[in-house]
């Protein structure tokens, strides 16, 4: 006889068979589909994103988890279960099923047009799409509710119990610590010319190098792929089926680190038991904590030292032009502190004033202080006062990311909380490993891998953001292993 618990996995497994499909028509829609089948795409992704709202928030499954909420022991793994689909059925429930459909037709009509615009440099050709796509997102926080700021129930959204005023104080302290090394690099750094690393790179020269890297680090090519999209990301519908994307640009790190750093998310979605798949347990459990392996990945492993000494030969015997430079040259180019336009391609020290402002322009456009329409202009200002530097054109500016044609705002900042976590992270790892440079040195991330998914990837959403966090380091989420880590490491480079 079926108990409580059995018929609410039941439920939560035909809900996530309509969610895995219109992920993988979101990730076909993003790299194989052609153009023509976007207006029949949109529809299909309303309808099938509306069915699966209803169907979650209904009243049957909604008696379920009443039932179920007596009957489960909170400290067991069902336990767990019950209260991440209740706090998700409290979420979904106060959206109306309407809003959901618009919101995910007008995502996938949204995709299209940011894709032309962008490639054609004509922010006011998307602007009125993105207009209704922040009125949604007003929309949204009014049903979800919120005490202080608008922002916080869209933020909560992708990091539990995160807030605006949050934002503020992590922007303020990386701000402070940004402007004192960069200035210090700019006045006393010895410069650096990576020149050698633009130029026109065979795709399949680099398709095969980034894949030979992602089989090496961990990234189960049995259960994922790597496919090219105009703005790399990581999705999957399993735990046993992740994909990755990537773009092939004529800056030569663009492909390797994007890789990486996707194959950081990717491995995170692979590390959940297989015991979870399909439940609501699977995957990471926020944001800011997915991000933190992206960018220990790409960052703290993938722009080292340790791992240029092992993949630098292949690299130079794969593109002859990097031949002529050695170790220390390499590693001092891949790590250059430049302002520059381009949020991804950004340097570690740079990046979070690119998040900085993101978030700026979310929070006045959602409090009606800036208009969507004047959005480049207030980008540009920012850019110019936070960077130093001059946007030439909304492609390279405001048009440049694709999060706000998903209608995925109050997402920004969840980057830089993954900057300062996967510094925190790694400081711990450090500890519990010993030599970790020897182990990168020697292609032996076996350890590595091994201690995230224990500490990290096998708790899936089990635990909050804020419990794994104070578990896994023994404080709350801070700047300090991230300004000490980058402070040493940025004055060795620039011998200062």
């Amino acid at each position: 006889m079926s108990t409580t618990l059995d018929k609410l996995k039941s439920k939560l497994y035909d809900v996530n068979a309509i969610v895995a499909a219109i992920t993988i028509m979101d990730w076909d829609q993003q790299t194989y589909m052609p153009k023509g089948g976007a207006e029949a795409r949109a529809e299909h992704v309303g309808i099938l994103s509306r069915m699966a709202h209803e169907l979650f928030t209904s009243d049957e499954l909604g008696t379920l988890l009443s039932q179920a909420l007596k009957e489960v022991d909170p400290a067991t793994d069902e336990g767990a279960m019950v209260r991440v689909t209740q706090r998700d059925f409290e979420l979904r429930t106060k959206i109306p099923s309407s809003l959901v459909e618009e919101k995910s037709k007008l995502s996938a009509e949204a995709h299209e047009r940011w894709v032309e615009a962008r490639a054609h440099n004509d922010f006011q050709s998307f602007a009125p799409i993105l207009e209704r796509m922040f009125e949604i997102a007003r929309q949204e926080a009014e049903h979800l509710g919120y005490t202080d700021h608008i922002y916080d129930a869209l933020l909560d959204q992708y990091e539990e119990g995160a807030t605006a005023d949050d934002c503020v104080r992590m922007f303020e302290t990386l701000k402070a610590n940004t402007v004192t090394l960069v200035r210090n690099i700019q006045e006393n750094g010895e410069p650096i010319d990576d020149r050698v690393l633009y130029g026109n790179w065979p795709e399949h020269k680099q398709r095969h190098f980034t894949e030979v890297l992602l089989h090496d680090i961990g990234f189960d090519l049995d259960r994922g792929r790597q496919d090219t999209a105009p703005h790399p990301f990581c999705t999957g519908w399993s735990i046993g089926d992740i994909r990755l994307t990537t773009r092939f640009k004529d800056y030569l790190g663009s492909a390797i680190f994007g890789s990486l750093h996707e194959a950081g998310h990717g491995m995170y979605e692979q590390g959940s038991p297989m015991a979870w798949d399909r439940s609501p347990l699977a995957g990471g459990v926020s944001l800011g904590i997915h991000e933190s392996q992206s960018r220990l990945w790409e960052n703290i492993v993938g722009r080292s030292r340790a791992f240029w000494s092992r993949y630098l030969p292949p690299l130079q015997a794969e593109f002859h032009e990097l031949q002529a430079f050695d170790l220390d040259q390499f590693y001092r180019m891949i790590n250059k502190v430049e302002p520059s336009l381009i949020r991804v391609e950004a340097d570690e020290v740079t990046y979070n004033l690119h998040v900085l402002v993101r978030f700026e322009i979310e929070c006045d456009v959602l409090t009606g202080a800036l208009a969507v329409k004047d959005m480049p202009e207030a980008w540009n200002a920012k850019y110019k006062e936070y960077l130093g530097i001059d946007v030439p054109n909304d492609a390279n500016g405001c048009l440049q990311d694709v999060h706000w044609s998903m209608g995925s705002i109050g997402y920004f900042p969840t980057y830089s909380m993954g900057n300062l976590l996967s510094y925190q992270f790694w400081t711990v790892l450090q500890k519990d490993l010993g030599d970790t440079d020897a182990m990168i040195a020697a292609g032996n991330f076996e350890p590595i891998l091994d201690w995230l998914r224990t500490h990290i990837y096998s708790k899936g959403r089990k635990f909050t953001p804020k419990e794994l966090v104070l578990d896994v380091t023994g404080k709350t989420i801070t700047a300090d292993d991230y300004a000490a880590g980058l402070n040493a490491k940025y004055r060795e480079i620039y011998r200062i």
